[in-house]
């Protein structure tokens, strides 16, 4: 299971993460940080740059993280035996489905 080893916070929002098979990726968090649960990264950057890795996932002060997949993949890993994740990816805004 690929999980996030390290992360450096990047400028505007974008981290660069190295992965447990050694591979570096970036990521664009702009438009998955949001709701009022993320507000408070988005009222002091200075508090988003308090990223770190806590059990193989993005987090930060307050309790807040996000699934490894959706950082990694975007989503649910692929099946494939092999797969490796795109090297930059800017990550969509997931909306709660309306059923």
């Amino acid at each position: 299971m690929l999980r996030i080893r390290s992360v450096r916070a990047l400028d505007d929002y974008r981290v660069r993460l190295t992965l447990t098979n050694g591979d570096a990726v970036e990521r664009d968090l702009t438009d998955i940080i949001w709701g009022p649960v993320f507000q408070p990264l988005l009222d002091d950057y200075a508090r988003f740059r308090q990223v770190r890795v806590e059990a193989g996932t993005l987090a930060w002060p307050g309790d807040l993280d996000f699934d490894p997949d959706t950082l990694i993949w975007s989503g649910a890993p692929p099946s494939e035996a092999g797969a490796r994740p795109e090297r930059f990816l800017k990550l969509p805004r997931r909306l709660p489905s309306t059923a």
